[in-house]
């Protein structure tokens, strides 16, 4: 029973009545974890590792009260990776990245062994503990005081370090260096969940285009140039090749095409097996150009043939030219694939292949070839559906995007196959609206 001495002060009841620092207090604490609620749930729903660590310097800068960043990740080989900065531009990072080792904050904050819980300095210009080239820098950058964290986890140690920097010399609260600390531990999980998936996309990368030519082959009287733009393992639908292959007479066997998995309709997450395949196929479409070069139609029907045994889930389109430099002559064949665009002194047309199925989609694919004579200085586009569709809304349109792309050409831009190619990829670029899900390729053959 409360006794006189223990009534409550407004006497309404027996409870005593908290006092208004406390519910401050308790008002101040509820809005920490609500924001650090807040903060959290932003960087689970962040997509990418570019997304994860732009939200970690943004949520971190908010809760520190700080002004700028700068974060780095571990490189697989050990030492810190590409910095990326929050209201930092590039020279800014740049010069950041002159501070020596033993001076870095992030380098400590990196370490494998006394790495540090937690830096900070209330005003780097200066703090006499700051190595003289970093006091420089705050001077030269505008740097007061700064906040340094790292991201580590007990199973995979230092993934990244990031520091805040304040604009003018400061210092975080406690609450405030709390809130930063329990942030970045929950950050560290999912950044290393990410860092793992850009490693495997890296690597797949890599061996996916290790698949492709690694360089084009001299030929008298052609001149050859390539561009490739791969759709991300993620997104992809399919796989695409291209090739130049020199033949055993000294002509030239040109190639594009694309491999679609598990049959069709199957999507992105087919897109692995689709490439592995690609490599076969095209493998394969280089031994057939050796034996039979000079008949597309016999080296698209024996690929037809392979894919139907081999890969009996699976489709492709395909453009294959067989073509004689000296003569300027070309015979091709086509598999359901976007017209050939033929560039000449007097603008650009499709070289109109037969309308035909895709390999491996009919029970007998069938289609002649067709035959041509270049002029001296016309240029051969063999290319495949993520660039048409690159140029223009649909399918069709981009085609005809591409043909008019490459006949307004400038005549200094036409003479060099290389500086074509680039000024096609210029003019149709990446659409902002959706991540691409073809690759793209593109073979330019000029005859000189």
């Amino acid at each position: 029973m409360l006794g006189p001495a223990d009534a409550p002060e407004d006497g309404t009841d027996g409870t005593a009545a908290p006092s208004a620092t406390v519910q401050d207090r308790l008002a101040g604490r509820l809005s920490d974890i609500t924001s650090l609620h807040e903060h959290t749930e932003r960087l689970a729903h962040a997509r990418g590792l570019a997304a994860t660590l732009d939200a970690v310097l943004a949520s971190g800068a908010a809760l520190l009260g700080a002004d700028r960043g700068v974060l780095v990740t571990l490189m697989p080989g050990g030492g810190p990776g590409q910095p990326v900065g929050l209201g930092l531009d590039r020279a800014s990072l740049g010069a950041l990245e002159t501070v020596p080792t033993e001076q870095s904050l992030l380098a400590r904050l990196l370490g494998e062994d006394d790495r540090p819980e937690q830096l900070h300095s209330p005003d780097l210009a200066e703090d006499p503990a700051v190595g003289g080239r970093l006091r420089e820098l705050a001077v030269q950058l505008g740097l007061g005081g700064a906040v340094g964290l790292p991201l580590a986890t007990v199973e995979d140690g230092p993934l990244a370090a990031v520091v805040w920097f304040y604009d003018r010399p400061a210092e975080p609260t406690g609450c405030q260096r709390e809130l930063a600390r329990r942030y970045c531990e929950f950050a560290a999980p999912l950044l290393a969940k990410q860092l793992e998936v850009e490693r495997i996309r890296r690597t797949t990368e890599a061996l996916r285009r290790g698949l492709l030519p690694d360089h084009l082959p001299r030929a008298a009287g052609l001149r050859l140039a390539a561009r490739v733009v791969p759709a991300g393992l993620d997104h992809s639908s399919g796989s695409d090749w291209y090739d130049a292959i020199p033949l055993p007479d000294g002509t030239v066997g040109l190639t594009v095409g694309s491999v679609f998995g598990d049959g069709p309709g199957a999507g992105p997450g087919s897109a692995p097996g689709a490439a592995a395949a690609m490599g076969r196929i095209r493998a394969a479409l280089r031994a057939y150009a050796v034996l039979e070069g000079e008949d597309p139609v016999s080296v698209l029907g024996d690929l037809e043939l392979l894919l139907k045994t081999t890969e009996p889930t699976r489709t492709a389109t395909a453009v294959y030219a067989w073509v004689e430099p000296g003569e300027r002559r070309v015979t091709l064949a086509g598999a359901g694939h976007c017209p050939p665009v033929l560039v000449g002194r007097h603008g650009a047309e499709f070289v109109e292949t037969s309308l035909s199925a895709p390999l491996g989609m009919l029970a007998c694919w069938e289609a002649p070839g067709i035959e041509f004579t270049a002029d001296r200085g016309d240029t051969l586009l063999l290319y495949t559906e993520g660039l048409a569709r690159r140029c223009g809304p649909t399918l069709h349109a981009g085609q005809a995007n591409l043909r008019r792309a490459a006949a307004d050409a400038p005549r200094d831009v036409r003479i060099d196959p290389d500086r074509l190619c680039a000024h096609l990829l210029a003019v149709c670029p990446v659409p902002d609206a959706a991540p691409a899900t073809d690759d793209l390729m593109l073979l330019a053959a000029r005859f000189e």
